[in-house]
């Protein structure tokens, strides 16, 4: 190696890493939150190996139930907020927690969860607005959140409207008229401060259990979605980012054009971003997400990094992606000002499907790592980006990857090997150098090269097609798989073999 390629293996750290979304932990409510659950699995990360906890967007979850479709790019996700240490505060009791039905350790059951964990948070809230150090507490979130108010009033406004979409709401509350949300102030007062308090608490609560994960030498990597979700407090409230005209109306929205496996392309529905007024303003918008999301995550995995090179823009009152457009955008201004911010957050680039040279151009300027996975490696494509012969030896290569069995879009592993044609198999069986498959695949990406691996938990326990995440194209039925308890011991050890 030259001396500037020795020098360059000084900058960065070899990690590993386990993916399970917040949502899979187990708990005795429904579904994964910032409790002790999450405090057993940094432990379980920590005493086996790992050092890094890869997780999936923490965002208020809406249409779908979807983490990538979020009511805000800000807030946290009010189910995380955990009952247990509510309890322990005295705001909540045991018996009124046992008593709601949250579903059960099998599944998350967002409609349960939606119709009987806010109304016992509620309970909460109406205690804590009885203690002493309520009000301080909250002036002191409330000044240093500045996206808090947008939120929160977005968030009452919703419910008080039977949880109508923004663009539908009338004219005056739709353009965010200050005449028109006094109107109504004294009807969602309590809401808002609802909203409030419950992101309060989850701040308080994610805080501490960020420190723990530091103090145990786990990072923990947080996700991004480019996009913002169209029915959102993002789109309502810092609307000239997007383009969305005067009446609320996409004027195009983000999607993907005719390929291989749609001959029409996809339609996403998300607003695509102004670029043109961003540069103007600054970028102020992405420089507030970027920086909050500074504030929760040592490692910031962005999802759909080709979008800041170019996007594919549709009109909004097409019939399918066939009439889109490829657009520039401004990623590469974009990231010299996040670079010249010094952002306290390391940034991942997820660079898989349609990879043209303008986004190699863009991630090589960032000096960001970019993404390899395993599932997608044995096709018999020589020139194949995810190839496993790129994982090792070249450190140029090595410390700009991370390396994954498969995301949360892919089938477990155990699932995607029962599927597999006879020449896949053969050329993963080859990688794997002969050990028992499909474990010998984890076993081998686990002792690459690559600058992190980060391994599905189900993948570590061979788990098949009932632990998938989220199926693609499939509009129902996602992000609903849970980590059993009796699993965590079983989990650990599996860590430990592949690891340590």
């Amino acid at each position: 190696m030259t001396d500037d390629i020795k020098a360059n293996t000084k900058l960065f750290t070899r990690r590993r890493g386990i993916l399970l979304p917040i949502f899979s932990l187990p708990s005795k409510y429904g579904v994964g939150t910032l409790g002790r659950a999450a405090y057993d699995f940094i432990d379980i990360l920590s005493a086996n190996g790992a050092s890094i906890w890869a997780i999936l967007p923490t965002g208020v979850t809406g249409y779908g139930d979807s983490p990538y479709q979020s009511f805000s790019s800000f807030a946290l996700n009010p189910y995380f907020l955990d009952l247990e240490m509510l309890i322990e505060e005295g705001l909540l009791t045991e018996d009124e927690c046992s008593a709601c039905d949250m579903g059960d350790d099998e599944a998350c059951d967002y409609g349960k969860l939606y119709q009987n964990r806010l109304p016992l948070l509620m309970t909460a809230y109406a205690r804590a607005t009885q203690l002493e150090e309520y009000e301080s507490d909250m002036k002191r979130f409330d000044e240093a959140s500045p996206w808090l108010d947008d939120y929160a009033v977005f968030m009452a406004i919703k419910d008080k409207l039977g949880g109508k979409p923004w663009y539908e709401w009338d004219e005056g509350l739709k353009n965010r008229d200050a005449n028109a949300i006094e109107r109504i102030w004294e009807s969602i007062q309590c809401e808002v401060t609802f909203h409030k308090f419950i992101q309060m608490k989850l701040a308080e609560q994610w805080s501490k259990l960020s420190e723990y994960a530091l103090k145990k030498g786990v990072l923990i990597m947080g996700d991004m979605p480019i996009y913002c979700a169209y029915d959102s407090a993002d789109c309502w409230a810092y609307r000239a980012n997007f383009r969305i005209d005067g009446s609320g109306r996409p004027i195009e929205v983000a999607g993907v054009p005719p390929d291989y496996f749609s001959e029409t392309g996809q339609l996403w529905g998300n607003p695509v971003y102004d670029w043109k007024y961003m540069k103007k303003d600054g970028f102020s918008f992405w420089m507030a997400r970027l920086n909050r999301a500074s504030e929760l995550y040592s490692i910031l995995r962005i999802d759909h990094f080709r979008g800041f090179a170019s996007y594919y823009a549709v009109p909004s009152d097409a019939l399918d992606a066939r009439e889109g457009e490829w657009k520039k955008a401004e990623g590469r201004k974009l990231f010299d000002m996040v670079k010249a911010s010094g952002l306290n957050t390391e940034i991942i680039a997820e660079d898989l499907g349609f990879i043209t040279r303008d986004v190699k151009l863009l991630l090589t300027h960032t000096g960001f790592a970019g993404m390899q996975v395993l599932q997608f490696a044995f096709d018999g494509n020589k020139k194949n980006p995810h190839l496993n012969k790129r994982w090792s030896g070249d450190i140029r290569t090595l410390k700009n990857k991370v390396a994954y069995t498969g995301t949360h879009d892919n089938p477990p592993l155990a699932a995607w090997w029962d599927e597999a044609d006879e020449n896949t198999r053969q050329r993963a069986a080859k990688y794997a150098k002969g050990r028992e498959m499909p474990m010998g695949l984890v076993k081998a990406l686990a002792e690459s090269d690559a600058r992190y691996v980060i391994i599905p938990a189900q993948d570590v326990l061979t788990l098949g097609q009932n632990a998938r995440l989220n199926t693609p194209g499939t509009p129902s039925g996602n992000w609903t798989w849970r980590l059993k308890e009796e699993l965590l011991e079983p989990l650990a050890e599996g860590i430990k073999r592949l690891f340590d």
